[in-house]
């Protein structure tokens, strides 16, 4: 019989255009998907979507199902979060603190969503970003820190998985590589933002321990990083939605670290009395939701 489930399982494929990123969504294999998908169809006698078609392109079965989920899941959604305010009052607040400066771009639209859905919540962020977002947590400066996995005293709750690349100009000395290595920063002018080395992963994983020398210039803003290197006068390592805009425009160019690229995992880390509020971890699925289907090149953590 058709479940609550199924409805769900149709609107992530929806959301984030492919089976494989919907599992990662819902917190499936895609063979746990693809088997929920099959019995779906034998029990309908109908495709649900076109096979081999980017973004998922839905039959008018499919469709008809969507419209379904469109319609109920709301319903069933806004009656959880109206159980957990009788439950657990309703009354929050959530400051978020930053470890990340590029999370910026698409937590506001995030937060924009969470106000909608709990409005009686109120979160805002913690002014400025910080090396050390912990500490905020710590010091009850901050409830919710967004960046590396936090302590062992606190819930770590997983985002995504990013690629982190280097950004040169179009005429850059190294533009014609197809990927970079160590030894080729040599010399080089890295541009970041003004956090410690030890915070920095290309620094972290991959210069430090290949001995490299280079020179280091700070600039607040990303696109401001991104004039510095357009201008020639230097490099930067950005994750890839920071830079997408930038690169399809051609105003700087991209290219990997190393044969396997250079990957950063984002989480979310909160107190382990918090974690258990139902708008922290309705917060954590829209950000987890929104930023599968409106990043490039992600994959969501389990």
């Amino acid at each position: 019989m058709l479940e609550l489930r199924h409805l769900r399982t149709l609107t992530a494929l929806r959301s984030s255009g492919s089976l494989v990123r919907a599992a990662q969504l819902l917190n499936l294999t895609q063979s746990a998907l693809s088997h929920q998908v099959k019995l779906m169809e034998e029990r309908y006698g109908a495709p649900l979507f076109e096979r081999k078609s980017l973004p998922i392109a839905f039959t008018a079965t499919g469709m008809r199902l969507l419209d379904l989920a469109d319609r109920v899941l709301p319903e069933v959604e806004q009656a959880e979060r109206d159980v957990a305010r009788l439950s657990q009052g309703d009354k929050g607040q959530l400051r978020v603190a930053l470890e990340c400066h590029t999370c910026f771009d698409w937590l506001m639209p995030v937060m924009d969503a969470f106000r909608q859905r709990w409005p009686e919540v109120e979160i805002d962020l913690v002014s400025g970003f910080h090396s050390e977002p912990v500490d905020l947590l710590r010091s009850g400066l901050a409830d919710l820190v967004i960046g590396s996995a936090g302590g062992p005293e606190y819930t770590v709750l997983p985002l995504f998985r990013f690629e982190i690349l280097v950004v040169l100009a179009q005429k850059h000395r190294l533009a014609a590589q197809r990927r970079l290595e160590a030894a080729d920063f040599e010399g080089e002018t890295l541009i970041t933002y003004p956090v410690p080395e030890e915070r920095i992963d290309l620094i972290r994983e991959v210069l430090r321990p290949a001995n490299v020398h280079f020179e280091r210039r700070t600039a607040e803003l990303t696109v401001a990083i991104l004039q510095l290197v357009a201008s020639r006068r230097g490099l930067a390592a950005l994750p890839n939605w920071a830079i997408k805009n930038y690169v399809d425009y051609d105003y700087v160019l991209s290219r990997p670290v190393g044969e396997f690229g250079l990957w950063s995992d984002l989480f979310v880390s909160v107190p382990p009395a918090l974690a258990a509020k139902a708008y922290v971890s309705d917060f954590v699925g829209v950000i987890r939701e929104q930023c599968a289907r409106t990043l490039d090149g992600i994959t969501l953590l389990s």
